[in-house]
């Protein structure tokens, strides 16, 4: 089937479509955010970009991820997944508007901008990590993989429209600064995402709870033994835990080139120009978002025919590939091309990995496995920012570096095949 043929699919299904609706508002809301964040801290002309500004801007955005993640698994099994969904994405407006007002100031306080970009995302980590644990709720079992494939690729691509509308608001002059007005227009959509949580009826989200719930105190307690929990059942179900470590790693390699091509961009192929440097990037995030969609489209096919585990061998020797090759020629249409490639790759594993757990892991163990997922997703991309702060020149062009990134997808590879040959049943 068809990308556009599942999705139709899938949409007959009222309370697929009300979840559907939220995540592509609210991640479309976050490419318009992080536009205008790209933008104020690392294309403004009065900054000069190097890897270390990269790592630090990164890890406002995603730290934030790995710190709230533990937590965010405990109380997504312990409380309406609706609710969590409604509330904080308009409670995270506030932030967001605070960024606002900072960046319309002009103080050049790159420090509060991000201490507000930190409590905006520490929000979003719950309703990233619930919207991914409630979609077992709103499909059938055999339209899962169907439904991995879909609903995270429509977000990415609506994150990547919310890029593009994002840019294109940074031209229309509104009589202050306009990255301050595209912020605003993010906060909006955060609050629309939450009010249209709130037309999916109570409980429909899950979790099942088998027991009343326990107090306030005793959950802040318990979110470590949560955390203990959803390791040991990942321990016992091989098939998730592999494929959670295959993509942590992959999110390393990843994350190298991304610092590298946006140096690249910033200071080698625009150099002195901010706003030319960042509308070429913007073609380049273009390329991978087409690589992301292909891949909602390309792996349903193939998972037809190979295992989600064979696919992901094969993607991680394509992204192997691809960083030697035509990324090598470091020119831009070959960047854009390596870009567009690396993207299916990485989306393509996703919803491997994303299946594998949902198929291997308990619901009541879902919402923590997520977070745990998450605090490996993320931490190894941030991890390769601080490593790129020290080893990428601020060209962002290195032969060495793409030769050891190919030799890590190919390694990670190798592991993988190994492990979970010895884990099957």
């Amino acid at each position: 089937m068809s990308f556009l043929a599942v999705l139709r699919h899938l949409l007959r299904g009222q309370r697929f479509r009300e979840l559907f609706v939220v995540r592509v508002t609210s991640q479309f809301g976050d490419g318009v955010f992080q536009i205008a964040l790209a933008s104020y801290l690392l294309f403004s002309p009065e900054k000069q970009a190097d890897a270390g500004s990269i790592a630090a801007a990164l890890a406002a955005v995603l730290l934030p991820f790995s710190v709230i993640g533990p937590f965010a698994g405990v109380f997504l099994d312990r409380h309406d997944r609706r609710l969590i969904l409604a509330r904080f994405n308009i409670v995270r407006a506030v932030p967001t508007l605070t960024a606002a007002a900072i960046v319309a100031a002009s103080a050049n306080a790159d420090g509060a901008v991000y201490v507000t970009v930190i409590v905006a995302f520490g929000l979003n980590r719950f309703l990233l990590s619930g919207l991914s644990a409630s979609l077992p709720r709103v499909v059938d079992s055999s339209d899962l993989l169907m439904a991995n494939a879909v609903t995270p690729t429509s977000g990415t691509i609506a994150y990547m429209c919310g890029l593009a509308a994002g840019a294109g608001l940074r031209q229309i002059p509104i009589g202050f600064d306009h990255n301050a007005g595209v912020i605003v227009v993010a906060a909006l959509l955060y609050c629309a995402a939450g009010l249209l949580a709130l037309r999916i009826p109570p409980r429909q989200l899950g979790p099942d709870l088998a027991e009343p719930r326990p107090s306030l105190l005793h959950e802040l307690g318990a979110v470590m033994r949560g955390l203990v929990a959803g390791v040991r059942h990942l321990r016992d179900r091989p098939q998730a835990g592999y494929a959670l470590g295959a993509i942590g790693v992959h999110r390393f390699w990843y994350g190298l080139i991304s610092v590298a091509t946006i140096l690249l961009y910033r200071n080698t192929f625009e150099p002195g120009d901010s706003d030319a440097a960042f509308a070429a990037l913007s073609v380049a995030v273009l390329g991978a978002g087409i690589g992301y969609f292909t891949a909602a489209i390309v792996t349903p096919l193939a998972t037809s025919r190979l295992t989600p585990r064979a696919w992901i061998l094969v993607l991680l020797g394509l992204a192997a590939a691809v960083t030697v090759f035509p990324t090598a020629l470091y020119t831009e249409p070959a960047i854009i091309v390596g870009a567009l490639f690396l993207g299916l790759a990485a989306q393509g594993m996703k919803i491997c990995v994303d299946t594998l757990v949902q198929r291997h892991v308990d619901d009541a163990f879902r919402g923590r496995v997520f977070s745990i997922y998450d605090v490996l997703f993320n931490v190894a991309f941030v991890l390769a920012a601080i490593v790129a702060a020290a080893v990428v020149p601020t060209s962002g062009k290195s032969y060495w570096l793409l030769a050891a990134t190919a030799a890590g997808y190919l390694t990670t590879a190798a592991a993988y095949a190994r492990l979970t040959h010895k884990a099957a049943p």
